[in-house]
């Protein structure tokens, strides 16, 4: 789905701009443009970085047992 018409950015191309590390709206601009000309889909962006932060904090704990796991092996 297009996320900021601005720039043509799509919900694929704002969560790439996050899995790089973008964790604000003003990174995802510098990153893929979203966000960096109206400001109409800043809210959408910033829905996308809670999600996937929700997303990363769900898997950390997981991932962190698998390694505490690993080393005790």
């Amino acid at each position: 789905m297009y996320v900021c018409l601005c720039v043509g950015a799509t919900n694929h191309t704002v969560c790439d701009a996050v899995s790089r590390g973008a964790s604000t709206c003003k990174e995802v601009a510098a990153l893929c443009g979203a966000g960096g000309d109206c400001g109409r889909c800043r809210r959408t962006l910033r829905a996308i970085i809670s999600a996937a932060r929700v997303n990363q904090a769900e898997l950390e704990p997981a991932s962190s047992s698998l390694g505490s796991a690993q080393k005790s092996a």
